[in-house]
């Protein structure tokens, strides 16, 4: 067995999210969104690179061994399964693994909202899940084709770096390709799904302008496109689109967004009241006649008031959901005013005084 399982399979056994190795710090675990050290001496650089190195592919090690980072899913001998990051830095080797829970997650598993429920049902356009890094969106997107592949008859291609959730085909035929090892490039890859009779294409990650311009061309054609963005709010998702394509392009870009942007959810993670798990709170925008009108006459900024008052559409503002959760008790109202926009609206709700003076500090 790799020793590095041994830290692997103390991390499970603890619940976290994460695994951290870096030279010079002791193993650490991310618990409920914070980050833990475990009763272990510091690795040193030596150490550590011995241990990763067990579990790389030659092809692997040659690469990592040029200088590049490396990411690649792992099973560990118990059958659990992680998305690593492996790279250097100016200590030494560093890696950080994700835990990839073997069951494909639901809709409803996670208490997500029902209208992503509704955005499965779209034919074509484009459909963004946006948020930090960490934050949970390759979960939401896992649960949007577990749906898909329950309830209806498809053909799914999935690009992703790496693979994460496996899908086995239900009702749908289910083809996930990995970034270095099926293509090279999410671009070439969204390229060679549109001659792959797809009904819905994943994109792992819309990282570049040819990766946007290549997923738009395929939502503009009849396909629905799911992708990912590292935005944190509507209005800048739209903005980093266009501003991602040249300027001779950024009329027929917002032209784009107008007619074929079904919707965009970004999306937190927010402690639990007990301190034990985090939930998921959303900010969701569907693109109607009015918000295609704010795109398509450099109005964004007024976007948001389109979400306050579209709930019976199924938008919500990202302030409208943390109350909501707040007044249900299901987040930490401490850990939820950090994420809110107008914070004055949260601190009768602050338990932590301590926090009061930072946040005036910000200017709330």
């Amino acid at each position: 067995m790799p020793r590095i399982d041994s830290f692997l399979k103390l991390g499970l056994a603890q619940g976290c999210s994460d695994v951290h190795l870096a030279v010079g710090v002791p193993p650490m675990l991310r618990m409920n969104g914070d980050l833990m050290p475990i009763k272990f001496r510091e690795l040193s650089d030596t150490e550590l690179e011995s241990y990763v190195l067990e579990i790389l592919s030659d092809s692997q090690r040659e690469h990592f061994d040029t200088g590049h980072d490396l990411d690649f899913s792992y099973v560990g001998e118990d059958g659990g399964r992680f998305r690593v990051n492996l790279f250097r830095k100016a200590s030494g080797v560093g890696a950080v693994f994700r835990y990839i829970p073997n069951e494909v997650p639901t809709l409803e598993s996670l208490k997500l909202p029902s209208a992503l429920r509704d955005f499965c049902d779209f034919h074509q356009g484009m459909v963004l899940v946006t948020g930090s890094t960490g934050t949970g969106k390759s979960t939401t997107l896992a649960a949007m084709i577990n749906h898909l592949n329950q309830t209806r008859n498809l053909n799914i291609i999935s690009l992703e770096d790496p693979i994460e959730f496996v899908h086995p085909s239900k009702n749908c035929q289910v083809i996930q390709r990995e970034l270095g090892t099926h293509l090279t490039s999410f671009a070439d890859g969204v390229r060679s799904a549109m001659r792959e009779d797809p009904d819905v294409i994943l994109v792992g990650e819309l990282r570049d302008a040819e990766t946007i311009s290549m997923a738009m061309t395929a939502a503009e054609t009849g396909h629905l496109v799911l992708g990912t963005l590292h935005t944190t709010g509507a209005v800048k998702t739209i903005d980093r689109i266009i501003d991602a394509q040249p300027g001779e392009l950024r009329e027929q870009t917002k032209s784009f967004l107008a007619q074929s942007l079904k919707a965009v959810v970004t999306q937190i993670l927010v402690k639990t009241p007990d301190g034990r798990g985090r939930k998921a709170v959303l900010e969701i925008l569907v693109n109607n006649r009015a918000i295609s009108k704010l795109i398509m006459t450099d109005q964004s900024h007024q976007i948001p008031a389109q979400l306050q008052t579209g709930r019976e559409q199924g938008m919500q503002l990202l302030d409208q959901a943390l109350m909501e959760c707040i007044e249900a008790r299901e987040v930490d109202p401490d850990d939820a005013i950090r994420y809110a926009s107008d914070k004055r609206t949260f601190k009768r709700f602050v338990t932590d005084t301590g926090i009061l003076p930072v946040l005036d500090g910000e200017g709330s």
